[in-house]
């Protein structure tokens, strides 16, 4: 658990003023960094055929989804690095370095000339700037959490950190729209010429205003206590992992769950599209509605875990939604309706993502200070890279396999039911409500 005398000794803003810039220069972080990654999925067969020329478009497809893949790569590592320096030298260089590099990854990506302009060097360069998203990315998620939850009044922390997987569903549903829009408002060779650019760019205009936000935030942590427990962990990293070994397995566990429905949850357009054979508009309306609704849980998630603990807003949300995944799921199959897919998917995705605004603030609060950026950061990258680019192959394999349109509510059963007993175990950190 985390300790409350190394907790005072931070430099806490009291400000509401501070505390919502704080939160604001967090969101639009993360925005950007969410934004970008579902920005390249949603344009990744006009990236491959800018850098990854090939004589089948096959080919060319699968070449820029690989490339998609390093950025899951090198998550962890970045997760370990910036984590563990936002741990040593304070969140704000730590957020500040994180933004900085996907910002300029993002910007040389867009501007990358084509194979067709420079040859190999394009890939290479498309490459290079997709490791460097995915290690900025694994590095952001640890210390804004870590800020939120530190920056925070005790009594609004949970509302605090239910940004943070608010603002991955605000940078989806953005990202989508973007995508859309362009494709109907341009042609095919306009998109696949410079379209997909336009919206990379679009996300790299909040940088000067996301740097100038996090550059003037104060530091949560005490630097000189942190640099002596950095003293007294030196070569004991085993043993620091050890005493914290509970909450670390059971943090990977619940991320790893939560990251499985969340990529499945970003899959149903494609899934309404080729397995239900629904039109493109619903298929699309569907995660439009879903993203909105997943933005509201999160939030209220946040809310109610400020108002009756961490524990119980995890784990019943997550057991009514265990119980309504496979019916809802037999009513779109079945039905293939716009109600099942608007409002039953709808719903499910809105009760299955209040559980992890109250599990992010539990996790932060459990950590000991002077390890939470860092581990918090690793156990989050390591979820992602295993389970989130795993996620939508292995359910398409067991459509494949199987032939059954039912396939998705097994993975997403067995992923909750992981999630659900993990939370069981969680134990309540809210001041005033945790054990003694």
């Amino acid at each position: 658990m985390a300790n409350p005398s190394a907790e005072a000794a931070a430099l806490k803003p009291e400000s509401p003023a501070i505390f919502g810039r704080g939160t604001l220069a967090v969101t639009i972080g993360n925005m950007l960094e969410f934004y970008d990654f579902i920005t390249y999925s949603f344009f990744a067969v006009q990236i491959g055929h800018t850098f990854f020329p090939s004589t089948s478009q096959f080919g060319s497809l699968m070449l820029s989804l690989a490339t998609f893949g390093v950025g899951f790569v090198t998550r962890p590592i970045g997760g370990i690095v910036i984590g563990h320096y936002s741990d040593r030298a304070g969140r704000r260089p730590a957020m500040m370095l994180s933004f900085a590099m996907m910002g300029s990854a993002i910007i040389v990506l867009a501007l990358t000339p084509s194979y067709a302009t420079i040859g190999v060097t394009a890939p290479v360069i498309a490459i290079l700037a997709r490791m460097v998203q995915g290690f900025s990315l694994g590095g952001e998620v640890g210390p804004t959490t870590a800020y939120l939850m530190e920056a925070a009044p005790p009594n609004r922390r949970g509302l605090a950190v239910s940004w943070q997987p608010a603002s991955q569903e605000i940078a989806a549903t953005a990202g989508a729209l973007v995508g859309v829009v362009l494709s109907r408002t341009m042609s095919d060779a306009a998109l696949e010429s410079y379209g997909w650019r336009i919206a990379f760019l679009l996300g790299a205009v909040c940088l000067p205003f996301g740097l100038w936000l996090r550059s003037n935030l104060p530091e949560t942590v005490d630097l000189g206590a942190a640099a002596v427990a950095a003293k007294q962990a030196a070569g004991k990293r085993l043993a620091v992992i050890r005493d914290n070994a509970r909450i670390i397995v059971l943090g990977l566990l619940i991320l790893a769950s939560g990251t499985i429905s969340t990529y499945v949850g970003q899959y149903m357009t494609t899934y309404a599209e080729s397995t239900l054979h629904v039109s493109t508009d619903l298929a699309f309306g569907t995660s439009v509605v879903s993203n909105g609704l997943s933005i509201a849980g999160a939030l209220f998630g946040g809310w109610l875990a400020d108002r009756v603990g961490r524990w119980h807003v995890m784990v019943w949300p997550q057991l009514v939604t265990l119980l309504l995944t496979y019916p809802t799921f037999l009513w779109i199959v079945d039905t293939q309706s716009a109600w099942a897919l608007l409002g039953g998917f709808g719903l499910l995705t809105l009760i299955g993502s209040i559980p992890y605004s109250a599990f992010y603030v539990a996790l932060a609060e459990g950590l000991p200070q002077h390890i939470r950026g860092g581990t918090f950061a690793t156990i989050y990258a390591v979820a992602i890279a295993t389970f989130g680019g795993t996620a939508q192959p292995v359910v398409t394999a067991l459509i494949h396999v199987t032939g059954n349109a039912l396939a998705p509510a097994w993975y997403l059963l067995f992923a909750t039911a992981v999630g659900f007993v993990a939370m069981t175990m969680m134990r309540e950190t809210a001041p005033g409500k945790a054990a003694a």
